[in-house]
């Protein structure tokens, strides 16, 4: 390991919040022409790339002292949003130097260099990292999955396989967007792979051959016993090293597949039953989320003889509605249907069905897949220390391309040196005994907000957010642009920090107990 590497950066240590609307401004373009102009060949695309998934150990790595001394910015005249009338050049040159400030500040933060075990295990299979790609249209024919594994993914989770002849729609997408470039909700209504059994056993075959280290997991459905049965067969005999079994899919047009199966606990164990007949690879039973608790589910899989689980499959619903012609998106013709939802916004509900998951004694030992709204490493990390054992992303691989394993690999692997973490295994399951049932929270202190003055842009924000949905504890001064925090009225619930656009709110040093309140509690401030 380097000398640059061995400077870890905290997560929580962020670049200035000025250049945070730069970072995500960047367009992350396919053979940057600010990589092409940089003179120092500093690759300031790949930097600000590692930035904007939360990379911050990739960003700062092998970065020389004053990288930009003496520079006229040809990477910003080389951008090609100066082209562009509603936006102008990224400012690399000021993130390079901000990428500068933050590897100096910590610079003299060094610990023990080494090398950490990102590996994990499927039942036994190895993974050389967590990341795979999910059952879907990311990996779904022989190029896709030969370029995946060559960017740097362990596996792929192939797109389900069938006996039954698929038609698309036209289009098929749509997704909520938080800027005009990205989107963090994304509905589909795509259906399973359009190639016959006999062409998707050809690419497992071709796939096993030039990769054999890395892993093929074979999502199948069938319309009955036999069918998946005779499936599971066919994939462990072309090489696949663990079979998915797709019980949640919800875009199909026959009424008895997919997301029916995965809300019937008898329809699940039949047909794990019946697919453990064809195989002795493990078996992932891939779960719905349009249900209310999905452990019954999982434990009737186990109970027809499956491994483990994979989940969270998409969610039903509409995104949107074009009220021009008052059609739901996406508009087929004039009609449209209730798709699968993902994308970042369904991270939260993965992450409940997750824990779920982990905290049941019955399914104890199974192996979990998690996916639904995995990004960049720290989201990857949080599935990890819910109990995930294996990671399946498809969404931000379709908005980013395969390239954001990288990152995902690379930051996670900065979180571990920096906190002297070994292997993944020590983190596995990190956070499950913090999830707790709401009368086994602490109720009887306060955790008071503080106010960075020195930050405080003065919007006022805090103040609007407080009033008209919180307490009325925070007072906004007009003359100097500065809130107050009134103690006796704040309960401590950090709406104000939520909202705030800079980070100048943070949150005291301890608790305050809970007291009946006589007279008003000074202000607390960070001067």
């Amino acid at each position: 390991m380097s000398a640059s590497q061995n400077m870890i950066v905290n997560h929580n240590d962020q670049v200035e919040w000025e250049l945070q609307s730069e970072i995500s401004k960047c367009l992350l373009c396919k053979d940057a022409l600010c990589a092409c102009a940089c003179p120092k060949n500093l690759k300031p695309d790949q930097r600000i790339r590692s930035l904007y998934f939360q990379n911050v150990y990739s960003a700062c790595t092998q970065l020389p002292e004053d990288p930009c001394l003496y520079c006229d910015r040809p990477c910003e005249r080389a951008c090609v949003l100066k082209n562009c009338t509603a936006k102008s050049s990224v400012k690399i040159r000021a993130i390079m130097e901000s990428l500068d400030r933050i590897y100096r500040q910590k610079k003299e933060k060094t610990i023990e260099a080494f090398e950490p075990d990102l590996s994990m295990d499927i039942c036994g299979v190895k993974l050389e990292n967590p990341f795979l790609l999910s059952s879907s249209v990311v990996a779904s024919n022989y190029e896709m999955c030969a370029k995946a594994f060559e960017t740097g993914w362990a596996g792929v989770c192939y797109k389900t396989i069938c006996t039954f002849d698929q038609h698309e729609a036209s289009p098929r997408f749509s997704a909520l967007r938080n800027r005009p470039e990205n989107f963090y909700g994304f509905k589909n209504i795509e259906q399973l792979s359009d190639h016959s059994v006999k062409e998707n056993m050809e690419v497992f075959q071709k796939l096993k051959k030039k990769y054999p280290s890395k892993v093929i997991i074979a999502s199948i459905m069938g319309k009955n016993e036999e069918e998946w049965e005779e499936l599971a067969r066919c994939c462990q005999r072309a090489g696949a090293d663990v079979i998915e079994l797709n019980f949640s899919c919800p875009n199909m047009e026959d009424g008895d597949l997919g997301i029916t199966i995965g809300q019937s606990e008898k329809l699940i164990e039949k047909f794990t039953r019946a697919a453990r007949k064809g195989c002795t690879v493990p078996l992932l039973a891939k779960m719905t989320p349009n249900i209310t608790d999905m452990v019954p589910m999982a434990v009737a899989a186990k109970r027809g003889g499956a491994d483990g689980i994979a989940a969270i499959n998409t969610i039903k619903s509409i995104t949107g509605v074009e009220i021009s012609n008052m059609t739901p998106e996406p508009n087929v013709n004039g009609r449209s249907a209730l798709g699968g939802y993902s994308g970042a916004a369904v991270k939260p509900i993965a992450l409940r069905f997750i824990s779920d998951l982990a905290d049941s004694e019955e399914l104890k030992g199974s192996h979990i897949s998690g996916m639904g709204g995995i990004e960049n490493w720290y989201s990857a990390l949080e599935f990890i220390l819910l109990g995930a054992g294996s990671l399946q992303v498809t969404t931000a691989v379709m908005q980013y391309g395969y390239r954001i394993v990288e990152d995902m690999i690379n930051g996670l692997r900065g979180y571990m040196v920096e906190h002297g973490i070994r292997n993944l295994y020590q983190l596995k399951g990190g956070a499950c005994k913090a999830v707790v049932g709401l009368d086994n929270l602490e109720r009887d202190t306060v955790l008071f907000p503080v106010f960075d003055l020195e930050k405080c842009i003065g919007c006022g924000r805090c103040e609007i957010s407080c009033y008209d949905g919180g307490h009325q504890a925070i007072v906004f001064n007009p003359v100097t642009r500065k809130p107050t925090l009134n103690g006796a009225k704040c309960v401590g619930c950090h709406l104000c920090r939520l909202v705030c656009p800079c980070a100048a709110i943070g949150t005291a040093q301890k608790r305050i107990y809970r007291k009946p309140v006589e007279k008003e509690i000074p202000p607390v401030h960070k001067a």
